[in-house]
């Protein structure tokens, strides 16, 4: 099944985070990953707030090499639906819209998506 890491993920791995070792086997093969372009924008932000823009930059490049999916209406609508069903944020409820439409795993330890389905959940210690 194809797959999506969240945002968290994304950051485990980057910064060699605690479930860096949790994360990284969903990240081996990028081009098999679905990069919502608002993953990118979470991405870009939170590097150069807590890096630089060249390190975000490179960061971002790295994600192109992700099967990347722009925001769309078809995505906008089923988000909006399941924001509404599952009390998920924006930016949330884009990320399991974008996995939901390409039947995908979202592969995340934000726990707003524990127990939704079609998500493999990894409790923070």
């Amino acid at each position: 099944m194809a797959q999506l890491v969240d945002t968290c993920g994304w950051i485990e791995w980057l910064t060699d985070g605690v479930l860096v070792q949790t994360f990284e086997p969903w990240l081996s093969q990028l081009d098999q990953v679905y990069m919502p372009t608002v993953i990118q924008f979470e991405l870009y932000k939170w590097t150069k707030r807590e890096r630089d823009e060249a390190t975000a930059l490179e960061v971002i490049a790295l994600t192109e090499q992700c099967q990347v999916v722009a925001l769309d209406t078809a995505i906008s609508l089923l988000a909006a639906d399941l924001a509404l069903q599952h009390g998920l944020s924006f930016a949330d409820a884009i990320i399991y819209a974008t996995a939901q439409q390409k039947n995908a795993q979202l592969i995340t330890s934000d726990d707003h998506f524990e127990g939704l389905p079609q998500v493999v959940y990894f409790r923070e210690n």
